[in-house]
């Protein structure tokens, strides 16, 4: 009878402890969304990626993510308050769309394992015909008429998956973690300067 009880009670007590480490932040590569930008970066460091600078509040990492080597991890916060709200991950640019699509399917696919089922999707080309081969495709990339989108909710932020480009030359797929309890708080500020 004295094993069941304190069987029972190291158990309870694991689970209190784990309840309260939990935290309430969407996490990025098993770290909480939260903290200032230099704490942030710390942990990024520790987790593998190097630190390549930061501009206009927005701190750039390089590194590995979900088996996608050399992905480049844009830390954001507002300039008027140091807390870290969002990341971005830009995959490495593709020169083909059967390269492009790839990645945002296979992408879109772990991301519903994991998440569940998308809240949004829109995934069309909106120029005035479908384009009929990878060379059309990447040209309507090129020309911001590729919207290719999916947005999951969790009750700690949301996730967006989509397909962007710099020019031409340079179109990647890109995933933006939005912390939901930061993003709250810079919401608040920018309302008090209103």
């Amino acid at each position: 009878m004295k094993k069941i009880i304190l069987s029972l009670t190291v158990m309870l007590m694991s689970l209190t402890t784990f309840a309260q480490t939990e935290s309430p932040h969407l996490s990025f590569k098993g770290v909480p969304i939260d903290g200032t930008l230099n704490e942030y970066v710390q942990k990024m460091k520790q987790k593998g990626f190097t630190y390549l600078g930061t501009e206009d509040g927005i701190a750039l990492l390089k590194g590995d993510f979900a088996a996608y080597k050399g992905c480049t991890v844009g830390v954001a916060t507002l300039k008027q308050k140091d807390l870290v709200s969002k990341i971005t991950v830009i995959f490495p640019n593709c020169e083909t769309w059967a390269t492009l699509a790839n990645n945002y399917f296979s992408l879109k696919e772990m991301l519903t394992e994991k998440y569940g089922e998308p809240v949004d999707v829109i995934e069309e080309f909106q120029g005035y015909s479908e384009p009929r081969d990878d060379n059309s495709r990447m040209h309507e990339v090129g020309m911001d008429r590729c919207k290719y989108i999916t947005t999951f909710e969790t009750p700690k932020g949301k996730i967006q998956l989509y397909i962007g480009h710099n020019s031409f030359s340079a179109s990647f797929v890109l995933l933006s973690y939005f912390d939901k309890i930061n993003g709250e708080t810079i919401r608040a500020k920018a309302m008090d300067d209103l």
